[in-house]
């Protein structure tokens, strides 16, 4: 048995895209095109307009946030929610009090299955 961390204090912190105060632990990076990772945003935080680079899936865990779309309005979002974002969607996401959140990505990921 291993046991690892990812609390806070060991990630890394984001600052492509004009990002504040977003930090994320990748959590599993097999050789195929997936990885698995913790999303830390802080208060006030910001990970800027982007796109997508694979299929991503955010499953929020605690806290509260907000996710927009290129053009689109800042959509609140909470635990028990997630976003799906398609490879090249342009998207941001942010809170003012604090968020984590599980992130998925890959190229061949499909929520309705």
């Amino acid at each position: 048995m291993k046991i690892y961390s990812f609390k806070q204090k060991t990630g890394k912190s984001i600052h492509h895209f004009n990002s504040q105060n977003v930090m994320i632990h990748p959590l599993l990076k097999p050789d195929d095109p997936f990885q698995i990772g913790y999303f830390y945003l802080e208060e006030n935080s910001v990970l800027g307009m982007h796109p997508a680079m694979c299929d991503q899936l955010l499953m929020i865990t605690s806290g509260r946030g907000w996710v927009r779309i290129e053009g689109g309005e800042k959509i609140m979002v909470e635990p028990g929610m997630a976003v799906f974002w398609q490879k090249g969607e342009m998207h941001e996401s942010g809170s003012e009090d604090g968020m984590t959140a599980i992130v998925a990505e890959g190229s061949s990921l499909d929520p309705e299955r």
